[in-house]
């Protein structure tokens, strides 16, 4: 994996996603962010850079609850097109509901975690996930699997 790929953020509420970027910074990556605020603009942004070559992200990081289509129906068309599917998908939501964990592991989430409501251990949780996902997993080459 290259490190200038991307890390899809879809998170709608502004002081999570200031969470994320700050988790980001202290865990030392240097990836770009890009930010979605629902499941259906992260979907047509990753249709989109299908459509244009682009590099896909190397990791999507989803929150469930968002406006219009919600994560987990991006979920869903994600896993659904075979050009798409083995993006790394991590959900953190706040649903601790077993539902939605089941249903978001079903249709093809790599992991899920519980956004806490303390502040200090939701950004040393995001820091856990990026260092793996960006430092230690040994991640797919999206160039190769568009067009």
């Amino acid at each position: 994996m290259s490190r200038t790929d991307h890390v899809l953020v879809v998170e709608d509420n502004d002081g999570d996603y200031e969470t994320v970027t700050e988790a980001v910074r202290r865990a030392g990556i240097v990836n770009q962010l890009r930010r979605a605020v629902s499941g259906t603009e992260c979907v047509a942004m990753l249709l989109e850079a299908l459509e244009h070559g682009s590099t896909l992200p190397a990791l999507v990081l989803l929150d469930l609850n968002t406006p219009n289509a919600d994560g987990r129906d991006a979920l869903a068309e994600i896993r659904a097109n075979s050009s798409l599917r083995t993006i790394p998908l991590v959900v953190l939501s706040a649903s601790a509901n077993p539902r939605d964990i089941a249903a978001a592991y079903s249709n093809g989430a790599n992991a899920y975690h519980i956004k806490p409501v303390n502040h200090a251990t939701h950004l040393e949780i995001l820091q856990t996930i990026f260092s793996y996902w960006i430092n230690h997993a040994v991640l797919p080459t999206h160039r190769a699997l568009t067009k």
